[in-house]
Parts: C-alpha cells; structure tokens; sequence
C-alpha cells in the first residue's frame, strides 16, 4: 500500500522538467523509454567505425595529417578509425560527401579552400562552407615554398623573377587544383612580381613535384614538407617562403621578402570537421580529442616533420579562422576574377 508520503517523495525525486511531462502525459508512468540526454549521446558514441574523408592523394600533406591523428584517435574512440581518399575537384568532391554525410560517423580533414571560399570560386559548388561544416579544430598551419627545377635560371630570387617576367606565359605553374591557396596564393604572387606563368591544375602536390624535376612547369607554391625534403636531395631550388620572415619549418629558406618580395604572406593549414547535422555534444568531444592529439608530444613531432607548426585549437579557433581566410583569400578571387574550371 502506498501512502501520501510515498507519493510526495516519488515526486520529490522527480526532475521539475520530467515532472512537467507527467503532468501533461497521463501515459507518463508505463513510458519504456526516455530520450538520452545530450551528454550520454557522446558518452556512447561511436558505435562503429568512424570515417575521415581526405580530397587528395595517398602522400599529399592532408592524407598525411589523417593518417597521423587516426591510430591515436582510434585508441581514445575504442573504435577503427579508417582514412578515405575521395580525389577530385581540390578536395572539393570529399569535402561534399562530408557535408551531406547523415551517419555522425564520418568526418573529414581538408585544407583552407575546402572551408572557405569554394563557394566563392564556384556557385555550382554543391555545399556552402560557411554553413556546412561543424568545426572541430585547426590542426596545423605552414606557409608555402616557391619552388622551381634545379637548374631554374638565376643567381637570386630577384634573377629568377627577372627570367620569370622575360618569359611571359612560355611558363607554366602547378597546383593540386584551381582554388586550393596554391592556385590563389601564386595569383597573388604574379599581381606583386609581375611574372605571367599559366595555371596547369594536377590531382595532387606530389604529382606537382613530378612535373616541375620533369621540366613540365617552372614553379609552384608547394608545402613546406613536401618540399624540403626535394630540395635537400637538389631535386628542386627553393626561391623562398610565403612568410614575413624565415619559417621554423624550413630555416634555410629565405623568405620571399627577404628576396625582394615586400608585403607578401600566405599560410595553408588543414583542419578537421564535421557534417553540421552531427550532434554538438558529439562535435565537442571530437573537438577536444582532436586537438589534444595534435597537440600530444609525439604527433606534433610527425607534424612538424611533415610540415606543420601544430595548431590544435577549439572550435572556435578553426571558426574564427575560416572567417579571416575567407575574407583574404576572397579578395584575391575578386581582385583576379578567378572562377572554377
């Protein structure tokens, strides 16, 4: 027999938020079921394996960054987490199956024209970065290497300009796709040298790599990590790195400016992020996993050897930087009138 005391104490015990439900549910009490709540969604997630989804080739610097955060975020996650390499577009086939991927099981690591200002370049582009992605964090950033053959004319950066202007369009440079901040970054660099190379797009930097020691085309603006290491071997020349001053990165390249190149600055960086449809408690340890591996001794040593000062910030960090990049770099889309292919 239940008395009133009873009574008041079930109630007592009850949430004020759960015992409003009652109170409008007469089928309250033979409920089977209640909704987790927000913290316990992330406490049992994942429940099978998760996904990065990369936009570029085995080798490239962000296959690179999600294969080195992938073993270590398994083993935090207690399940597989398996890289993905969808290429195409400058990453921007991946970054779509990322924004329309429904599973909260799929994530993706991308680089700056993914989240920034691909709707800029192409209206057609199927996903909206700005309103498509749920950040997770800034992982590493670097400034490029303008990078030639190893027999590039000139004694000094400003000889090599100097050929590069006699020689007008008879040049060519390469990029891992129109948009990417090598693409913008090199427009950039042509508005402040005067030089006129045209744009041959390839799937990948290292295919890049490939044609500038085959002698196919005379420069890039490539990653810090795929370049040093090619031009220590003498198979390419380093003109110099888009950063005010030298790089921690590379410190045996001069800056552009150094080489006469005054005003001119340009950082890649890749990130991580979710579809927007993904839950934000499930964000939000993502969130804090990330960046705490990135930031963990032995994978910022890796990224630094492949060619990342470490970032590993929040959320917001990696929010804040879209929005600046896409303000710079969309400047340079207008300035130029660059438009998809």
């Amino acid at each position: 027999m239940h008395s009133n005391f009873s009574r008041r104490a079930l109630l007592a015990a009850v949430p004020a938020t759960a015992l409003a439900a009652a109170l409008i549910t007469p089928a309250f009490a033979q409920t089977k079921a209640v909704r987790p709540a927000a913290p316990d969604i992330a406490a049992s997630w994942p429940s099978k394996p998760v996904r990065i989804i990369v936009g570029f080739p085995g080798g490239s610097t962000p296959d690179l960054v999600a294969r080195t955060i992938a073993e270590p975020l398994s083993k935090a996650l207690g399940q597989p987490v398996l890289v993905e390499n969808r290429v195409g577009a400058g990453g921007n086939i991946a970054a779509d199956l990322v924004a329309k991927a429904t599973d909260d099981h799929t994530i993706g690591v991308m680089i700056n024209g993914n989240m920034t200002i691909a709707k800029l370049l192409n209206p057609s582009v199927p996903y909206d970065p700005l309103k498509a992605f749920a950040p997770i964090s800034l992982i590493g950033t670097a400034p490029l290497v303008l990078a030639a053959p190893a027999n590039a004319p000139g004694a000094s950066a400003q000889d090599f300009f100097v050929a590069a202007r006699n020689a007008g369009d008879k040049w060519s440079y390469g990029t891992p796709g129109v948009g990417t901040v090598g693409h913008i970054g090199m427009e950039l660099l042509k508005t402040k040298t005067n030089i006129n190379p045209v744009h041959v797009p390839y799937p990948g930097n290292p295919q890049v790599i490939n044609a500038i020691i085959g002698g196919q085309i005379q420069l890039s603006l490539l990653p810090p990590g795929l370049a040093a290491a090619q031009v220590r071997a003498g198979k390419l020349r380093a003109i110099g790195v888009t950063s005010i001053s030298r790089s921690p990165l590379v410190p045996e390249i001069p800056s552009l400016s150094e080489g006469g190149v005054t005003g001119f600055q340009l950082e890649i960086w890749t990130a991580a992020a979710a579809p927007v449809s993904m839950p934000k408690p499930i964000v939000a340890k993502l969130s804090a996993l990330v960046s705490e591996i990135a930031r963990s001794p032995d994978v910022r040593s890796k990224l630094f050897q492949q060619g990342w000062q470490v970032a590993g910030t929040s959320a917001e960090g990696l929010a804040n930087r879209i929005k600046s990049d896409t303000n710079l770099l969309g400047g340079v889309i207008a300035m130029r009138g660059i438009k998809a292919e």
